[in-house]
């Protein structure tokens, strides 16, 4: 049933694609479905485009795994409406045909500009198009059973036929539906996670025995841990510096298995945690026995105590009720983090340990970002919110979809749905995420299958429906994406940079292959980043269309002293800072695999500097650019 109703899903998206193909015969009907979309259908394929694999997988486990810290993503990406609201949408509108690039040269016709445009929209596009696919991937796997690399190929291969056979037409509408089945589905979840309220010992809905992590008490001599439990014995100890936590691997009838170490001033205790482990030889050991279907990690995630009560099983809350008890400073909530480290036989381990927070520090910021912790934290965690507000309305694909609507005034009223809709999904998201922290359905391993394991727990139906919906996500988004960067390449590029002569047939037939080798590009990145949470990589793409295209569109419209050189410098500074900046940061030493402290740049968001520094660069550049008054203009003046 799972299977049946996703691939009726994909079917439906794929054969509505065949269908608009037929009746797109030109470029306009291309890139911008003619222009002739209504606001109302525009609006919730805004949301549909915007409400990503981010949105939905991404926060939704962000906010599982660290509480209201996650939540700040969904405060940031909302806020980043206010800007594409009052700034840049009737504007927009009225200076573009069909890309970023034709608003921010309307008025100079720059060949620096097109260039740097184009640049700034692939480079955005191809750093929004990573996280998608890497959520696909996840999606698949639990869903149909097969490798994650696998479902990234099939997603490609999915959104490249969208793309290519109907281009902005039939993306508009597989956004529209699936951008309102998202909300109503979101909804039916949240109200299922209310009626089976709080318990202690989750069981999954009967589907799922409660895990009982075991202790052993111990003794420590001369550094090393000794089990006071006999049969068990110590094979090798290590302290990760980053997770400040120390690790034993024990070995008891044959089986080896890593615990943690906690220290107190009467007593050391081992706490069971869950291992991952590739060997030398490329074997995969879970817990100590061979990887497979029947020898997973276990699902984890759940109320410790409840307003104080370590036995609470309370029947249907409401909503307002279920925020109260978490934030009550005695319920306690165990989750999870990791940490990595080799063995002495040369083998790469993931260790997965629990920690207990309370509730009141979980639903207030500070467990993912220090806002009361050093100024190089704070400073990070304002460049993020920054990133967040200012990259909404400088997305490429979100910018090409004011070209759909017939005119100004449609493109404001589409906004104003969209932020209605995207708002409300976006508290949706924090019932689904404490929801999944509470009822042990968590995947330790990846936190972007939050929801669609919580919707598990209620039954297969539900689980395939928000999984088809979460997929049809991952399918709007990357085609807008896919639409907006063939467009980059065709139109921007090849028809107005290098001056191309091309009739309309023709403009399509490149923004197609264009959509081919950009589809196949997203794949292997997809690939490539597989485990890095979805959000996180967003976040990242946000920065970056902040600092290329932001300063262009809000200095073109309000100083007049803008020439073409500030504008292709600014966006080329942008682009390379933020990139740069993000090369060079902690976390993606960490996707390298190499030690996060040693990064040159000590923070992980750029937008902090390098929005600044592409403004700056505007404004200088200009003013060096400017071109001197005739004697007519100064007489006019």
């Amino acid at each position: 049933m799972v299977i049946l109703i996703f691939l009726t899903f994909v079917a439906f998206v794929i054969g509505l694609s065949f269908y608009l193909g037929n009746k797109t015969k030109t470029s306009s009907g291309y890139y911008a479905a003619g222009g002739q979309i209504h606001w109302g259908v525009n609006g919730i394929a805004f949301a549909g485009d915007y409400l990503s694999a981010a949105s939905f997988l991404g926060i939704c486990g962000m906010i599982a795994t660290v509480g209201y810290d996650g939540f700040l993503y969904s405060i940031g990406y909302l806020a980043g409406w206010i800007v594409a609201l009052f700034v840049v949408a009737e504007p927009v509108k009225r200076l573009g045909k069909y890309t970023f690039t034709d608003a921010v040269d309307s008025k100079f016709n720059s060949r620096g500009i097109k260039l740097a445009a184009a640049i700034s929209t692939l480079v955005v596009s191809v750093c929004y198009l990573i996280p998608q696919m890497v959520g696909a991937g996840v999606l698949v796997e639990p869903l149909l059973g097969i490798p994650h690399h696998w479902g990234v190929i099939m997603v490609g291969a999915i959104v490249i036929t969208i793309v290519a056979t109907a281009g902005m037409a039939s993306t508009t509408y597989v956004q529209f539906i699936k951008g309102g089945l998202l909300i109503v589905f979101s909804l039916v979840l949240v109200i299922a996670v209310c009626v089976r309220g709080f318990s202690t010992r989750p069981d999954q809905g009967g589907r799922v025995p409660f895990h009982e992590y075991a202790t052993i008490a111990a003794t420590e001599v001369d550094g090393q841990v000794v089990p006071a439990d006999a049969s068990f014995r110590v094979l090798e100890m290590q302290t990760v510096a980053a997770a400040k936590r120390s690790f034993v691997k024990l070995a008891k009838d044959g089986v080896e298995s890593w615990w943690l170490v906690a220290r107190t001033s009467s007593a050391v205790t081992l706490h069971e945690i869950q291992s991952a482990v590739t060997s030398k030889d490329g074997r995969k050991l879970v817990n100590g026995q061979p990887a497979g279907p029947g020898n997973l990690l276990r699902q984890t995630g759940n109320i410790v105590q409840l307003r104080g009560s370590s036995t609470a099983v309370t029947g249907s809350v409401s909503p307002t009720g279920l925020l109260s008890a978490m934030s009550d400073k005695n319920t306690r909530v165990s989750t999870w983090r990791d940490a990595s480290l080799t063995d002495k036989d040369g083998n790469k381990v993931k260790l997965y340990y629990p920690i207990e927070l309370a509730g009141n520090v979980l639903m207030r910021p500070g467990t993912k970002f220090a806002v009361q912790g050093t100024w190089l934290q704070r400073i990070d965690f304002v460049s993020l919110m920054l990133a967040l507000f200012l990259g909404t309305a400088a997305l490429p694909h979100i910018l090409i979809r004011y070209y759909t609507v017939p005119n100004p005034a449609a493109a404001r009223k589409s906004t104003i749905v969209a932020i209605a809709a995207i708002g409300f999904f976006y508290i949706l998201t924090l019932f689904m995420g404490l929801g999944a922290m509470i009822n042990g359905v968590m995947n330790p391993a990846d936190s972007n299958m939050a929801a669609p394991l919580l919707a598990r727990s209620f039954g297969d139906l539900l689980f395939a429906v928000i999984s088809a919906i979460a997929f049809a996500t991952v399918l709007g988004t990357v085609s807008g994406l896919i639409v907006a960067a063939s467009g980059a390449v065709a139109h921007d590029l090849f028809d107005r940079y290098m001056q191309v002569k091309m009739d309309d047939r023709q403009k399509i037939k490149a923004g197609k292959i264009s959509a081919f080798v950009i589809g196949a590009l997203a794949i292997v990145l997809g690939i490539l980043f597989k485990g890095m949470n979805v959000t996180f990589l967003v976040g990242l793409a946000f920065a970056v269309a902040a600092s290329a295209n932001l300063p262009a569109i809000i200095m073109l419209l309000f100083w007049k002293r803008t020439t073409a050189k500030g504008i292709a410098a600014s966006i080329l500074v942008g682009v390379v800072s933020a990139v740069g900046l993000i090369a060079f940061a902690p976390d993606m030493y960490k996707q390298y695999g190499l030690d996060p402290t040693t990064a040159p740049i000590p923070f992980s968001n750029p937008g902090i500097i390098s929005i600044p520094l592409s403004f700056i660069t505007l404004v200088v550049v200009s003013l060096l650019t400017r071109r001197a008054p005739t004697a007519t203009e100064s007489a006019q003046a």
